[in-house]
């Protein structure tokens, strides 16, 4: 329900849908009829937040209990904050149209660390203390969990309760707790307490941290009976996990405005730079029919008509095949189009190929990550040259005529002569087309090569790893530049001031706490944007605040030292990291998990791929 504050000023704004909340399928409740008021916050805009499918899960889910009120916020764009600011209009959520501040629970989903600036600001429009200390009562409770709580401690003064793991069991399980606290008159201190004792809930007051004289980490000590270890929550059996039937349909075009159906979790690849595919371990799939009743109910109740299935590799599911198959029998016939993101070089088969093909044919996606063989396996990618030659020869063959090439720049052991290899293998890409015989007559070929700036990442076997410099970095950036010599491969690359910020942060303790905070005090926010990030003001801040930010970004770690996440248990064991930190300065791969067991530690759950037939 739009305010008339609001209403007054939404002409003067881009994109107004951002900001009016109404769509098909949102929820809408008497806030007199429920025990607790959940704002469930995407620090950034409107159309990322709303192509979310985490958010679309949990937003559902918790709307499904009668006595939770989920409402969406997003962070509005610059025009509109300027606006609310004048007009004294706070932070409000797109149902109600109620400030935040009136919320029980205000949550954020944490999925990329230039948007922390984001977060807090979010709280500051809405006139709520970024400090949890100085949140008092037992209301305006902020909890967050996604892929970044797994290093949580750069935001540990700010949130009450981080989520770690997958959320649709714990989120409840702690909301249901707060009801009863708040029933009984507990305190907010009370209520952490308690929350505390379930497992996958990370409360950061309830632990103190220790340094040494160089500046590391020298203890972490829980209290209150905070459990020393923390460990992440798992939906095991994905077919019995919630889904939702239906999706608010937005008012305006998002990022990716379709349907989406999980079709399985984690992955079993074991690329040594990706932290998802350790976070999510072990992989659990859905069975065919839940896939495809899911995906057939959503078209139905949202009236999208394409489908995204979404998982970390596609191509890895074991009855891809047979999966197309079954939703094409009605796909077709409701001219309904169904597309498979993020597809292995080594797992596009010829039946694959028939299956998509017939959707479009604006261009093939694949990420050979490095250019040379022996990086990619440090990497433990485990492609082949002519695996990708053999899959691009198909693809030209069948009228394909644009391939995307996803790489990395500044990964660990990293020479010249690999930036190079980016190059020639993209050359190799372009002559592959013109060797194919049924290629599409008349058309030439475009090959785009994307380079991203690797940042280390908790809970990977580089998270020891110090990243290049950020001279070192747009230097190889120029240098492959340089060495392209045909006009049929375009270049891009990630800029290497975003990424070196995202490496500190990704690698930080609490004490980059106060850089945050004194960021917010200073109007920082959106750094995930261009129009808004200056890595010279954040140097300055840096500066200001006392805190050497190449510490956290450029430094190299030894095994032995405690990092600022080692507390957390996210069921990979940090002696199997270290392992293959070390045979990745071997060059030596490790078979994928469907291939070989290497004793990860994901076992202990129970099933999924770890108990597959093999």
């Amino acid at each position: 329900m739009i305010q008339k504050d609001v209403e007054k000023i939404l002409l003067k704004v881009q994109k107004p849908g951002r900001y009016v909340g109404g769509e098909l399928n949102s929820v809408i409740k008497n806030k007199d009829d429920v025990d607790v008021r959940f704002a469930f916050c995407f620090p950034d805009t409107y159309e990322i937040g709303m192509s979310h499918l985490g958010m679309k899960i949990l937003y559902s889910l918790f709307n499904e209990k009668p006595y939770i009120w989920c409402e969406r916020v997003f962070a509005p764009w610059l025009d509109m904050e300027e606006l609310m600011i004048e007009r004294g209009i706070p932070l409000y959520a797109l149902e109600s149209g109620d400030s935040i501040s009136d919320f029980d629970f205000i949550g954020f989903t944490l999925q990329y660390e230039l948007s922390y600036t984001n977060m807090l600001n979010m709280l500051k429009l809405a006139g709520i203390p970024i400090y949890s200390s100085d949140r008092k009562d037992l209301s305006r409770i902020v909890v967050a969990g996604g892929p970044c709580a797994c290093n949580p401690e750069p935001l540990a003064d700010f949130v009450d309760i981080f989520f770690i793991g997958e959320g649709e069991e714990v989120d409840l399980e702690v909301i249901e707790v707060y009801r009863k606290c708040k029933k009984n008159g507990k305190s907010k201190a009370e209520f952490l307490k308690l929350a505390s004792q379930i497992k996958g809930v990370y409360v950061p007051s309830l632990y103190d941290v220790e340094y040494n004289d160089d500046g590391t980490i020298k203890s972490f000590t829980p209290k209150d009976n905070a459990p020393a270890v923390v460990e992440k929550r798992l939906m095991m059996e994905l077919d019995k996990s919630y889904y939702p039937e239906n999706f608010v349909v937005p008012n305006i075009e998002i990022v990716h405005d379709r349907a989406v159906s999980e079709i399985f979790r984690g992955c079993i690849r074991g690329c040594r730079f990706c932290q998802a595919g350790f976070l999510y371990r072990p992989v659990r799939e859905k069975s065919i029919d839940t896939i495809n009743n899911q995906c057939h109910t959503l078209c139905n109740n949202t009236g999208y008509d394409e489908v995204s299935l979404s998982s970390l590799s596609s191509s890895d599911y074991t009855e891809v095949v047979e999966l197309l198959s079954t939703l094409n029998e009605w796909a077709d016939s409701e001219k309904v189009s169904i597309s498979l993101p993020s597809l292995r070089v080594d797992g596009f088969s010829d039946d694959i190929l028939e299956k998509i093909k017939t959707v479009r044919k604006s261009g093939l996606t694949f990420a050979p990550e490095a250019g040379t063989q022996r990086l990619r396996d440090v990497i433990n990618k485990n492609v082949l040259e002519s695996e990708l030659m053999e899959t691009c020869s198909k693809a030209f063959n069948s009228g394909w005529t644009k391939v995307k090439l996803y790489f990395m720049i500044g990964l660990p052991t990293e020479t010249y002569e690999d930036v190079e290899g980016i190059a020639h293998l993209a050359q190799k890409v372009v002559d592959t087309y013109y060797s194919c015989e049924n290629k599409p007559k008349g058309k030439g070929v475009t090959v785009t090569i994307s380079t991203a700036s690797f940042v280390p990442k908790p809970f990977t076997p580089f998270q020891w790893f110090g990243q290049n410099t950020r001279e070192v970095l747009m230097d190889k950036q120029l240098h492959l530049k340089d060495t392209i010599t045909t006009k049929k491969i375009n270049y891009n690359y990630h800029d290497a001031d975003t990424s070196y910020l995202e490496a500190v942060f990704a690698r930080g303790d609490r004490r980059l706490c106060r850089v945050l905070a004194k960021a917010c005090e200073k109007g920082f926010h959106f750094d995930g944007w261009s129009d808004c990030f200056s890595l010279k003001k954040w140097l300055e801040l840096f500066d200001e605040c006392g805190v050497d930010p190449d510490f956290y970004a450029i430094r190299n770690r030894s095994f032995d030292e405690v990092l600022p996440w080692d507390f957390l248990d996210y069921g990979v064991t940090k002696e199997f990291l270290k392992k293959e930190c070390e045979k990745a300065y071997k060059d030596t791969t490790t078979p994928h998990c469907r291939l070989k067991c290497s004793n990860c530690g994901a076992n202990r759950y129970g099933g999924g791929v770890c108990f597959e037939k093999r």
